[in-house]
């Protein structure tokens, strides 16, 4: 599976007159396979390419029209699940004068039988059932992916790789302390790191064994690395960027005004949703993260299930840690007095639940203050007197 971020909008859009041919891909790493058909109850006209073959895909779709009797013009609209493949597939097919809808997988009607069939034709012929249905007007038949453009795409590169780079750095780390452990030491993870492993010496006055010091030796030089790389990366980000678009630059200026916002924080919320999304109201914005409830209710049982998890986990994670940070550095604000008189009294599990609670109220005042310049009640600006 990719990393992509499923960034779901709604799903309404006019439907296409004249003759149409519905198409549908299973993409492969290999092989993708195509279906037609021209509406509900048909059988689908199933072709195998291979990967990537995209003249093969346009020989498809003419014979296909010769096969159903469509003209030449006639209009074609097509989809695929949102995968390895993400987003140049579908900037191909708009290019050729396709009309192409990425789809959310997560929101594909599936059966709920315990074993069920599951073969690609099988998916192939679910896609296409789908996409006439939704070409008849049934705009709740599954979820479509908004497509951002290649500027838009490109900009989140710079902070997810800090956020990847931070997560191997932290693996390293971990790595050189569980060696250490195995033979009972406990070195300071500094510069004079490789001074302290040629003096160090075992329980019973022994060095470090050679094959052990080779390893910590090669793990330290990882860690190495990644420090530098992750100082250009935050040299390149604090780099001014004059061409980023307009929303975008609004909000990397913006956030970084209050405090216990900083600059990454700031570039990560824009670069993922705020600089691109057209957000129209804070359910959407809350469903777009996944830090919405997930409610249910069957009969007499009624419980809740925690937040969904369904949007776009780069920001559910970094909303989190933002929440901490705000209580830390507003302890005066709305919001912090509300944790605290909710939950800070309780106990750790009641303080976790209720930081995810605060992130997703953190995230639509965030929202607000640069879209309507409504600033969270009781927030310091930086550089405001306490």
């Amino acid at each position: 599976m990719m990393t992509m971020t499923r960034t779901e909008e709604s799903t309404a859009v006019a439907i296409t007159s004249g003759p149409t041919l519905l198409l549908a891909f299973e993409l492969g790493e290999r092989i993708w396979k195509l279906g037609f058909t021209t509406g509900l109850g048909q059988r689908p006209r199933v072709r195998q390419i291979p990967a990537r073959a995209t003249d093969r895909v346009l020989e498809e779709i003419a014979r296909a029209k010769v096969r159903f009797h469509l003209p030449p013009d006639a209009a074609v609209v097509s989809c695929y699940e949102a995968g390895r493949e993400a987003f140049w597939l579908h900037r191909w097919l708009v290019a050729h004068g396709v009309r192409n809808h990425v789809i959310d997988s997560s929101s594909i009607e599936v059966s709920r039988r315990a074993r069920r069939s599951k073969t690609d034709r099988l998916d192939l012929e679910g896609l296409l059932n789908l996409l006439a249905r939704f070409q008849n007007g049934e705009h709740r038949a599954w979820r479509i992916v908004r497509v951002p453009t290649v500027v838009e795409e490109d900009a989140r590169h710079l902070h997810r790789t800090r956020e990847a780079l931070q997560q191997d750095r932290t693996r390293i780390i971990n790595r050189l302390k569980g060696l250490l452990t195995t033979q009972g030491l406990a070195l300071r993870l500094d510069a004079h790191f490789r001074t302290q492993l040629d003096t160090t010496r075992l329980w019973d006055g022994t060095p470090i064994p050679a094959g052990l010091h080779a390893r910590l030796q090669r793990t330290w030089a990882q860690l190495e690395f990644l420090n530098r790389t992750l100082a250009d990366v935050d040299s390149e980000r604090a780099a001014p960027v004059p061409t980023l678009p307009t929303t975008l630059s609004r909000y990397v200026t913006s956030l970084p005004t209050l405090r216990g916002i900083g600059p990454i924080g700031a570039w990560t919320l824009a670069t993922e949703i705020f600089g691109w999304r057209e957000i129209k109201n804070r359910r959407q914005l809350g469903g777009l993260v996944g830090l919405v409830p997930a409610p249910y209710q069957s009969g007499d049982s009624t419980h809740d299930q925690g937040i969904t998890r369904a949007g776009n986990k780069h920001v559910r994670r970094l909303m989190v840690q933002l929440a901490w940070s705000w209580i830390r550095y507003q302890p005066d604000s709305a919001l912090t007095q509300w944790y605290q008189r909710k939950f800070g009294r309780g106990s750790r599990r009641l303080r976790r639940i209720g930081i995810v609670a605060l992130a997703r109220r953190l995230l639509i005042a965030l929202w607000r203050y640069v879209e309507h310049g409504e600033c969270p009640d009781g927030a310091m600006v930086k550089g405001q007197a306490a």
